[in-house]
């Protein structure tokens, strides 16, 4: 008797449906690396011009010159989804009016020191698709 989990792939999509996948999510995660520490914190995101704006609970002193951006919609049940992982260089948004802005139609967490707008420009794009074995993509 075979499990759930015993027919389920994961297949690599290609750039321009990993793209499409991460311009269709609002809600991923910010990765970069800090004190030889690796850091996780959640963060919304709108990808525009080809780069990810990212709004997140960082101090913006703390955000390195390159960082990764994972985003995924992951059906636990069901054994499917899919998830996009963009790393490249990373600045912080300083222009008050552009920051203003991500911050009115990005919902953030926290508002003061902890409350970043950054944009990564992405240099590598990787992308997943958890199917069925049986399923087509």
């Amino acid at each position: 008797m075979s499990t759930p989990s015993s027919n389920l792939r994961m297949v690599e999509l290609s750039g321009a449906e990993a793209l499409w996948l991460l311009e269709g999510a609002e809600l991923g995660r910010l990765v970069f690396v800090q004190r030889e520490a690796t850091v996780v914190r959640p963060a919304r995101h709108v990808w525009e011009y080809g780069r990810l704006i990212v709004r997140t609970p960082v101090q913006s002193a703390a955000l390195p010159l390159s960082a990764t951006y994972h985003a995924d919609d992951i059906q636990t049940a069901a054994g499917t989804g899919w998830m996009v992982t963009a790393t490249g260089s990373a600045e912080v948004i300083t222009d008050p009016d552009e920051a203003a802005h991500y911050r009115r139609t990005l919902p953030g967490w926290t508002h003061g020191p902890h409350d970043t707008v950054a944009r990564i420009h992405p240099q590598t794009v990787t992308a997943f698709r958890l199917i069925r074995g049986a399923e087509k993509r």
